[in-house]
């Protein structure tokens, strides 16, 4: 019954977590935002001392169950290690802790929050990393499929789907998240919970309040036969069948060994004298090889948890990156646009400051996924790699959307209000005279002006005494709230001859 619930929380909770971060429409971000604010790490840097402390009396109370039903990463772990497991009987075996390397990885995390070393948050962050798996590697793959409903749907004018544009992020940024999924992956299809027991800080984080747990796998010596099957069927390699020991730190309450003991020697409950279990990962035995048992063969439900089953072909989406060129209705070639090299990168509305963007953002894309403007990306600079930074060649800053603020469950991007967003000044318009059309005397534009939410652009005459000469964009940098309506907007291309400049630090308007 324990395995049963756990798997079925598990695939809600799993599920529920995907379509949040695949969903470009904000549909499921609605019903399913509040998994995001009850991941650890999002938490502690949100300073969310309700979930942080429901998260240590659960820990305390279940053991790891968090590592089994709430985080992403371990479900889809979890998933991954299922799979590998179809051809393979009894396939694990009992390890000692790399204690060394488990609190190497917790104090370099520990150090990284402290310091706002962003890169070290991002790669140890598990909710993170699986954010950035499922963005960068099946979201494409998502919206491919959303694509062709919405095409086959508009065919028989119906508007049930909407077409989304594809569009995928840097090379380097694709090569990171790929490399860290493989590792991942790899380590799950062989040994399980390897990842989440020698590397991932969380895990041992927890791994320091289950020692204490009220309730516990437990051995009970006397039904015990030293068969093996507890040991060899355990993904977090955590049972020494031989000394009948378990090591709490490291076992995540999955209850596949409950399943698999033939003589009932093994419970999930409160411990009591006449079982032996230890708590400290010092005192395990050395690893030892398990040897053969016979048994039944076990029967695989390949059901559970199967929202991932497209890994496999996340790969290839990369292979429909948006060219630099579009054809407009089939009548003419339209060049696309560049982001320009700007000073100071651009952060979201809310983020207050680089800074405290930098200190507080653990890079798990979902604004990213969810930004409906197409102005959200991942950075590609080292202070900043992998954080989400604006870009206007695909879109702006609409004045009325503030769902990346909506959606950030750690507070790099601070709530705020949608009458609120006019008085936020993330940046400042400059013109380049030479791109100009209007500054050249090629056409009399005024396109930026026309469009400029807040009316910070005016066209001004060249010669202010002559009435008749042309007129060129003026900026007030006062009024200017750097949405980037005027960049997206300007007709130049590839580079705009109007861009925003970035701000250290928002201000005020």
């Amino acid at each position: 019954m324990l395995k049963i619930i756990r798997r079925t929380l598990a695939a809600i909770v799993g599920l529920a977590m995907l379509l949040m971060f695949l969903d470009f429409t904000g549909t499921f971000h609605a019903w399913f935002a509040w998994l995001a604010k009850v991941q650890l790490l999002p938490a502690i840097l949100a300073v969310n001392v309700g979930v942080l402390a429901a998260l240590v009396v659960l820990t305390f109370v279940f053991g790891r169950i968090y590592c089994s039903v709430i985080c992403p990463l371990g479900i889809m772990q979890d998933f991954i290690a299922r799979i590998g497991r179809i051809r393979r009987k009894n396939p694990y075996s009992y390890s000692k802790p790399k204690n060394w390397l488990r609190y190497a990885m917790l104090v370099l995390l520990v150090v990284g929050v402290v310091a706002s070393v962003a890169i070290v948050v991002e790669v140890l962050a598990p909710y993170s990393t699986f954010g950035r798996i499922v963005t960068s590697l099946f979201q494409p793959l998502y919206i491919l499929v959303n694509n062709l409903f919405a095409s086959i749907a508009e065919s028989a004018d119906s508007y049930a789907f909407y077409k989304k544009e594809l569009w995928i992020e840097s090379g380097i940024f694709i090569a990171v998240t790929a490399v860290h999924f493989l590792v991942i992956a790899v380590l799950a299809w062989r040994n399980g919970r390897t990842y989440c027991n020698t590397i991932c800080p969380v895990g041992t984080l927890l791994g320091f309040i289950s020692r204490f747990s009220l309730l516990k796998i437990k051995i009970d010596e006397t039904k015990c036969r030293k068969c093996g099957k507890c040991s060899k069927n355990c993904k977090a390699a955590c049972i020494d069948f031989k000394s009948m020991t378990v090591d709490h730190s490291r076992c995540v309450a999955c209850g596949d060994c409950l399943e698999h003991c033939s003589f009932g020697a093994l419970s999930y409950g409160k411990s009591f004298s006449g079982f032996k279990s230890f708590s400290s990962s010092n005192e395990t035995s050395e690893t030892h090889e398990t040897s053969e048992t016979s048994g039944t063969s076990e029967t695989v439900d390949t059901s559970k948890r199967a929202f991932l089953l497209s890994a496999a072909m996340a790969t290839t989406a990369a292979a429909f990156a948006e060219g630099k060129i579009k054809l407009d209705g089939g009548l003419a070639k339209i060049e696309g646009k560049e982001s320009p090299k700007r000073t100071t990168p651009l952060t979201p509305p809310g983020s207050l400051s680089a800074q405290n963007l930098a200190k507080h953002c653990t890079a798990c894309q979902l604004c990213i996924s969810e930004c409906p403007n197409n102005v959200l990306r991942p950075s590609t600079g080292l202070g900043n790699f992998m954080q989400p930074v604006m870009s206007y060649d695909r879109g702006y800053c609409r004045l009325e959307c503030t769902r990346c603020s909506d959606v950030c469950p750690t507070s790099a991007i601070r709530s705020i209000e949608k009458e609120d967003r006019t008085a936020i000044q993330v940046g400042h318009a400059v013109l380049l005279k030479k791109n100009c059309l209007a500054a050249n005397g090629k056409a009399s534009c005024g396109n930026c002006a026309r469009h400029c939410p807040v009316q910070a652009i005016e066209m001004v005459a060249v010669n202010p005494d002559d009435p008749e000469s042309p007129k060129i964009p003026a900026i007030d940098e006062n009024k200017c709230i750097g949405c980037g309506a005027c960049e997206n907007l300007c007709p130049v291309r590839p580079f705009s001859a109007i861009y925003i400049e970035g701000h250290e630090k928002h201000k005020e308007v």
